[in-house]
C-alpha cells in the first residue's frame, strides 16, 4: 500500500504516543522502588546492634536526628531521648529511635555527662545539672528546628533524672509537654543497701571526693543521699501545671533501688510496674532498652492513650541488673 502524507502523519503520531507510554512506565518502574525504600520502615535494633553502635556508633542511631523533620498535626511535639549512665544515645535507643520515627514522630537524641576519661562512648559522668545545662540547649536547639512549642522527654535511668532537675530548676518544665522515664534514678539510689552502709560508716564523703578526682560525679550524685538529690525533691516530686509524667519500673532493678523510689506523686502522674501488666517479664534496668512492653507503654504515654494501658506480653527485654 502507498504511504500517503495523512497515513505518514497517523504513523508519527502513533510512534510519538507509544514512544511516550512506554518512556512514562518505565519512569513509573524506576521510580517505584525508590519510592517503596523512602517508604520502608526502619528497622529496630537489638541486643548485638546496642553492643556495635555502643564502640561504633555513640552519637548516631537509625531514627533519631533527622534535622530536616517538620512535625505533623498528629504528632506536633518532637521527642528528645536521653540514654543512662555509662551509656550514649547510639547504643541505649536502637529499639525505641526507630519505633518513634516510624509511627510518624520527630525524633532526637543527645549525648551529656561526657568527660575525658568518657572516650566519647561513655556517658553521665559529668556534674548533673552541667549535663541539665546541656539538655537545655539541646532542647532549644530542636524547637528552633522543628519550629514546635514542646517537645517530650524519654529517658532512661540518669536520662530520666536529669530532665527532672532541668523541669524543676531551671524552668525546663515550661517546654515539655509529656515526659516518660524509665527506671529514672530521680529519688537517687541506696544501692542495695550499700548507700545507707557507707553512710553509717562514714564512707560516702570519701567515696565523693574519689568521683570529683576521678571525674565521673554524675554517678555519685544519683545516690539517695546527695546534695543533687535532697535539692531536687526539696519542693515536690513534679510541677505544678507542668507535663504530664509517666514512670517505667521493674521488680527485678537491682540499679535504682528500691525499684519503688522512682515513683513520682503528684497530679497527672502514671507509675507502671512492668510486672504488673505482664507478670513474667523479668527485664532488668539495663533491659528497659530493649523490652517491648516498655517501648508499647512510652508510645501510649505519648499518644496520651488511656492510664489503664495494657501492653501486649511479648518480646521482654535483658534480665540484666
Amino acid at each position: 500500500m502507498p504511504v500517503t502524507m495523512s497515513s505518514a502523519r497517523t504513523l508519527r503520531a502513533g510512534l510519538t504516543s507509544a514512544a511516550v507510554c512506554a518512556a512514562t512506565v518505565l519512569t513509573v518502574a524506576s521510580a517505584a522502588p525508590a519510592q517503596a525504600r523512602e517508604s520502608a520502615p526502619l528497622r529496630e535494633g537489638g541486643v548485638a546492634e546496642a553492643l556495635w553502635n555502643y564502640v561504633s556508633s555513640p552519637d548516631a542511631v537509625p531514627g533519631a536526628n533527622d534535622w530536616s523533620c517538620r512535625p505533623s498535626a498528629e504528632h506536633p511535639e518532637p521527642v528528645v531521648l536521653l540514654p543512662g549512665t555509662f551509656f550514649n544515645f547510639g547504643a541505649n535507643f536502637v529499639k525505641a529511635a526507630p519505633r518513634l520515627k516510624n509511627a510518624g514522630y520527630c525524633v532526637y537524641a543527645m549525648n551529656y555527662g561526657f568527660t575525658p576519661v568518657s572516650l566519647n562512648r561513655v556517658g553521665g559522668l559529668g556534674p548533673n545539672r552541667e549535663s541539665a545545662a546541656q539538655l537545655d540547649a539541646f532542647v532549644d536547639r530542636v524547637l528552633a528546628s522543628t519550629g514546635a512549642g514542646k517537645v517530650n522527654i524519654v529517658g532512661h535511668s540518669l536520662g530520666g533524672s536529669v530532665p527532672m532537675w532541668w523541669m524543676k530548676k531551671m524552668d525546663g518544665a515550661r517546654k515539655v509537654d509529656k515526659y516518660v522515664g524509665w527506671a529514672p534514678s530521680s529519688h537517687g539510689t541506696n544501692l542495695n543497701g550499700i548507700v545507707d552502709l557507707g553512710e553509717k560508716l562514714n564512707l560516702m564523703g570519701f567515696v565523693t571526693h574519689l568521683s570529683n578526682v576521678a571525674r565521673f560525679p554524675g554517678v555519685v550524685e544519683q545516690t539517695n543521699t546527695s546534695t543533687y538529690t535532697r535539692e531536687m525533691w526539696a519542693d515536690g516530686d513534679t510541677v505544678p501545671a507542668g507535663p504530664r509524667y509517666t514512670v517505667v519500673m521493674t521488680k527485678y532493678d537491682t540499679v535504682v533501688t528500691p525499684y519503688t523510689s522512682q515513683a513520682l506523686k503528684g497530679e497527672d502522674v502514671d507509675n507502671v510496674v512492668l510486672q504488673d501488666a505482664c507478670p513474667t517479664d523479668r527485664a532488668g534496668h539495663m533491659g528497659l532498652f530493649n523490652d517491648d512492653p516498655t517501648l508499647q507503654i512510652t508510645m501510649n504515654a505519648l499518644a496520651d492513650g488511656p492510664k489503664d494501658f495494657k501492653p501486649e506480653c511479648r518480646g521482654f527485654g535483658l534480665q540484666l541488673l
